[in-house]
């Protein structure tokens, strides 16, 4: 009989307490047990270790929730459902999460699909696009609103989530806003919070009724260090601005709260990094569950993934919201491992594609489509894509990717290629890496193209192997889909452009079409 060793991962988690008016829910786990797999006489467990994050399967998640890239995420509830958004920047276009449970997700909706503004069709808006979002309900409708650098503040709404979502509206022409979030009052009042580029301050401007347009220039009411991503919250009488401060990488979630809208505000520090390794934990919601228990979601800045998220849980205490747990005694919460949920039916990130219908949920094109050059109708079950002049990936129109979900994975897919153009698969973020096919033969793309097998391959499977946690990434090529082969050495990468790495397929050059079999992502 094999042998189990048990860890006790001591998680210091605080008791959730419930909304007033509901009774006490079951505390959270102080402890998650996971089971971890040892050898006996050589011969490792057949038992399946634990996943290294989100749903454990037993009533408990480990954090990260979401090991992927959603940037400055906002969440809310509406019945028994959260939704959440996050910035998307130069990829196209805001994708909606559902959830039953707070742990698990899927996408629901995407908001738009095209930026008509310069630079949108040229590759040149790199890091601009969507920021910081909020998603509200109020009244029947859901509300997301943004701000791009250079635009300015957009709003969409829908009855329905899943969509479909109104074309963006544009609030206010103007650069260098950040961050807005809609609040609507108990008299009907509307309002809008924001900051400004390179944060800060905070500022709360009347809005209309149906949030399509400002009432005034604003008023701050807090000036802080870098003071942005502003969500409001009302409670027992309070005004809450949840903000952030300190900075991406190495900032901390401040609370400010008021009797009146408009100030004077009190301010306290609610999650800090403290003694734990979860550098920068602030910039999220703060969300009541269907349970009654509190719970805060915020990002996480990671060097390969992006900002992926952490979910903490939440108490009141004398009207201020405690957050995580508090290890060093000084008053400020601090992030935690995991714990306890009111589990629900999951959903599954979506990743693999088939291309038997139209394009998954998943998918977001690098800067706007070029729709011309892309089809699912002209070769039945495949995706086709045709090519655009271009100098390198980066300036490669057509790009279609996807978030890197998990520590480790493989993604695999085939390519029939012909003509005046290269394609393949791609990963990319601060640098762009490809391997492809061209009419010269099997060609990789590490700054520069080098050709590693000469050539005409009519069809060929290429498949990436991704390793976030080591930043190890390697690529392969096969011609009969059995036997791969290494395409160069193992290659390193890095978010950039405010983005973490990315998978997907690419097409560029002067003449013929590449057409793509499937997309399989395969968690490891």
């Amino acid at each position: 009989m094999q042998r189990i060793s048990v860890i006790l991962s001591l998680l210091l988690l605080t008791a959730a307490a419930p909304s007033t008016g509901t009774t006490s829910p079951p505390p959270l786990l102080s402890a998650l047990v996971l089971p971890t797999l040892a050898p006996q006489n050589g011969v490792s467990s057949p038992l399946t270790p634990p996943p290294s994050w989100g749903d454990q399967g037993d009533g408990t998640y480990r954090n990260p929730v979401l090991c992927a890239d959603f940037s400055d995420p906002d969440v809310i509830r509406v019945h028994d459902r959260y939704y959440m958004v996050a910035s998307d920047f130069h990829f196209l276009g805001m994708q909606v999460l559902e959830s039953l449970d707070g742990v698990n997700w899927r996408y629901a909706a995407q908001i738009y699909r095209r930026f008509d503004h310069p630079g949108w069709d040229a590759m040149a808006r790199y890091a601009g696009g969507s920021w910081a979002p909020a998603i509200r309900y109020h009244d029947g409708t859901y509300y997301v609103y943004f701000c791009t650098p250079d635009e300015g503040l957009f709003m969409s709404t829908a009855t329905d989530p899943n969509g479909p979502w109104s074309p963006l509206h544009c609030v206010k022409r103007v650069a260098k806003w950040e961050d807005p979030c809609p609040f609507w009052d108990d008299d009907g009042r509307a309002y809008l919070g924001r900051s400004r580029h390179r944060a800060g301050p905070i500022i709360i401007h009347r809005m209309s009724p149906d949030g399509r347009q400002l009432l005034d220039d604003g008023v701050t009411v807090y000036t802080g260090s870098v003071a942005e991503g502003t969500k409001f919250l009302k409670r027992h009488g309070y005004y809450y601005l949840i903000i952030p401060e300190g900075g991406v990488g190495t900032g901390w979630q401040t609370v400010l709260r008021a009797r009146n809208i408009y100030g004077p505000y009190e301010r306290r520090v609610v999650l800090e990094q403290g003694t734990t390794a979860v550098n920068g934990p602030h910039q999220g919601a703060l969300v009541e569950g269907s349970d009654g228990r509190w719970w805060f979601y915020h990002f996480q800045e990671t060097p390969v993934l992006g900002r992926i998220v952490h979910l903490q849980p939440a108490r009141w205490e004398n009207d201020w919201p405690v957050i995580g747990t508090d290890r060093d005694g000084n008053g400020i919460g601090e992030p935690v491992v995991g714990g306890g949920f009111a589990t629900a039916p999951t959903f599954t990130l979506q990743q693999s594609d088939d291309f038997s219908s139209t394009l998954g949920l998943q998918w977001q094109w690098n800067h706007n489509p070029v729709d011309t050059y892309w089809s699912l109708t002209d070769r039945t079950g495949w995706l086709t894509l045709r090519p655009l002049p271009a100098d390198s990936l980066k300036q490669c129109r057509n790009q279609l990717t996807q978030k890197v979900v998990g520590y480790r994975s493989t993604v695999t897919t085939l390519v029939e290629q012909k003509g005046r153009c290269f394609a393949g698969l791609l990963l990319s973020g601060k640098y762009f890496r490809g391997i492809g096919v061209s009419q010269d033969g099997i060609v990789v793309e590490m700054g520069k193209k080098r050709i590693i097998r000469k050539g005409r391959f009519p069809k060929v499977h290429f498949r990436v192997t991704i390793d976030a946690e080591r930043n190890r990434h390697q690529f392969y090529y096969s011609t009969d889909g059995q036997h791969y082969e290494k395409a160069g050495p193992a290659f390193t990468m890095r978010g950039g452009y405010w983005k973490g790495i990315r998978t997907g397929l690419f097409c560029y050059g002067t003449g013929g079409h590449a057409q793509f079999d499937y997309y399989r992502v395969t968690p490891e």
